[in-house]
């Protein structure tokens, strides 16, 4: 069955197969936080995205191979909640923004800058810190050699508009001026956008609307 982003609580993970890369995605906890497991098909070895919620889910989904490490996308504490119960389940690495590290109440092993590098097997994801959500948020990018980027952006970009910035006109130009520079400018319209909660969507499907949102101020 082809991947189509959507998943719901309690319900099976959704599996998206590329070349070198398998990506799982499933939906935990009272505000449907998306959590996504990435495993290298070369080696093996595992990486989760935002231990939100449910640890007994996610780790069902990381299964009996083990886990190496789990990014955190932001410091709200929805993308949190089983990072603590994961981590000392499977000794993964813990890697965050480091803006946004001291927001997180489980240690961050690997605090991560603009422009740097998260690996998984001989995977790499390439992180765009995003300054608006939260001052650290991160966003992941994998630029798939066989294929398009994909890129996991957690409560930074959404279908329909960037995250909320709680009416904060600085903080939503910042967060919208990053994404247009940083996603939308840097990679074109295929790239594939899993975002922390809800369905998925692509750089090409949201790129007409940047102006509205930008009038909107949302």
């Amino acid at each position: 069955m082809a991947y189509s982003g959507q998943v719901t609580v309690g319900g099976a993970p959704d599996v998206h197969e590329l070349s070198d890369l398998i990506i799982s995605k499933v939906a935990v906890g009272p505000m449907n936080n998306n959590a996504y497991l990435l495993r290298c098909r070369a080696t093996g070895e595992q990486l989760l995205i935002d231990a939100a919620e449910e640890p007994g889910t996610l780790l069902d989904l990381v299964g009996a191979d083990g886990l190496a490490s789990v990014v955190t996308t932001h410091r709200h504490g929805d993308h949190w909640q089983a990072l603590r119960a994961v981590v000392e389940a499977t000794g993964a690495r813990t890697y965050a923004g480091r803006e946004d590290a001291e927001g997180i109440p489980v240690p961050t092993d690997v605090p991560v800058d603009d422009l740097g590098t998260v690996q998984v097997g001989r995977i790499t994801l390439t992180a765009r810190h995003l300054v608006g959500h939260t001052p650290g948020s991160i966003a992941l990018v994998y630029d798939d050699p066989h294929g398009h980027p994909h890129v996991f952006t957690g409560d930074c970009l959404f279908p329909g508009g960037v995250g909320n910035t709680h009416d904060d006109p600085a903080a939503f130009t910042s967060l919208l001026d990053g994404v247009t520079a940083k996603l939308f400018d840097a990679l074109p319209d295929e790239t594939w956008v899993y975002p922390g909660h809800g369905d998925d969507t692509t750089l090409g499907a949201e790129r007409p609307h940047l102006a509205e949102w930008r009038a909107r101020g949302w």
